[in-house]
């Protein structure tokens, strides 16, 4: 015991003794906890859109209107020729190009329909897909409100009309940053614990000093306990500043139990901590450290559900994902904070995490063996 706690006095001081460390701590996950739910932001707003209005009857205006008026659109240039609209996309001043022809008024009285084109700049596809879609949302609205301004009810037989009023649960306001937040925490403590632990011990193999650790009687699970617990301390408390800023700067309250978020992290952290010692045995500069982690976190961000849903990948990537640790804590941290699930819920997540945790510290030790 007393060694362990040798090795660890001398771990807490070669951490605070670097200023680098300390800022990547606790500097770096406030910046970024801060930053990216407001910028990493997939709701599309202020979609620019020219219109193209041959009509010029009440009903292009009141549909004109209606689009603008939605809080998604902006209008950039209405004008009555296709072609000049047509250059503002190629000029990326216009995203949407809306275009009403003549007698649109007329021929939708008339005729009971009326055509309009809609030309869509897909360069951006997400952008342009979004756009499109809230476009024709709209369009069908407003068809529905001039088929309502049409219909004469009957006083004895009046028409039947169902009234369609949506219930969201959980993120009743549809805040994306109470979507993003805990995402983005998962990451910052994913990164704590695999990439300063990797390049904590791969600091040493260049200095030389882990040489002189290998020589005297320390046995091995005393020098990974001495590794690995200082950073798992560490992660916890970057759970916390994340958790204290996210109800700071965002008002995000936790609606389950926090005692099943720290007690999921730590079990989480175990996990990562040992994958971080497995691509120390396998690195003999901090660059070669910095490429292998940069390369896991990149796979675990993309293939995590943070951004995108796993539900919308491919069947061989849903398969990945469960080969990923972050997509678990991800999941976790958002049914706890925003569903407020307790530990029955999340049980299989729970018995992942611990499967990791076994694996990458079992391997994490034996190659470390090997290597003595």
């Amino acid at each position: 015991m007393k060694t362990l706690l040798f090795l660890l006095e001398k771990e807490f001081r070669q951490i605070f003794r670097n200023s680098s460390i300390i800022r990547i701590i606790f500097v770096m996950p406030i910046i970024q906890l801060i930053v990216l739910p407001i910028a990493a932001d997939y709701e599309v707003k202020n979609v620019n859109i020219a219109v193209v209005d041959h009509d010029h009857s009440s009903y292009s205006r009141q549909l004109v209107q209606k689009i603008i008026g939605s809080g998604y659109f902006r209008l950039v240039e209405n004008t009555d020729s296709y072609k000049k609209a047509l250059k503002s996309v190629e000029q990326n001043d216009s995203d949407v190009i809306i275009e009403i022809p003549a007698h649109f008024e007329r021929t939708l009285i008339k005729e009971n329909e009326a055509k309009l084109l809609l030309a869509i700049n897909a360069v951006n596809g997400t952008k342009g897909n979004m756009g499109g879609a809230y476009l024709n949302s709209i369009i069908k609205d407003f068809n529905q409100d001039v088929r309502t301004d049409w219909v004469t009810f009957p006083r004895m037989n009046p028409m039947p009309l169902l009234d369609i009023v949506p219930r969201f649960w959980y993120n009743t306001r549809m805040n994306y940053q109470l979507f993003m937040v805990p995402g983005i925490l998962v990451i910052l403590v994913t990164m704590v614990g695999s990439f300063l632990t990797a390049l904590n011990i791969v600091k040493e193999k260049e200095a030389g000093t882990i040489e002189q650790i290998n020589v005297t009687p320390i046995k091995k699970h005393h020098f990974i306990l001495g590794k690995l617990i200082p950073f798992w301390v560490l992660g916890l408390i970057v759970t916390a500043i994340g958790l204290t800023v996210s109800r700071v700067v965002f008002g995000i309250v936790p609606v389950g139990s926090l005692l099943v978020i720290f007690g999921f992290t730590a079990i989480f952290l175990l996990a990562v901590l040992g994958l971080g010692l497995l691509m120390s045995n396998f690195s003999d500069t901090q660059q070669q450290a910095m490429f292998f982690a940069f390369f896991m976190i990149m796979v675990f961000v993309l293939m995590g559900g943070l951004y995108t849903s796993i539900d919308g990948m491919p069947n061989w990537a849903k398969i990945m994902t469960k080969f990923n640790p972050v997509a678990y804590f991800i999941d976790v941290m958002r049914m706890v904070v925003i569903k407020g699930s307790g530990l029955y819920e999340i049980r299989t997540h729970i018995f992942a995490i611990l499967s990791f945790a076994i694996v990458f510290n079992g391997l994490a030790i034996w190659t470390y063996k090997k290597q003595v």
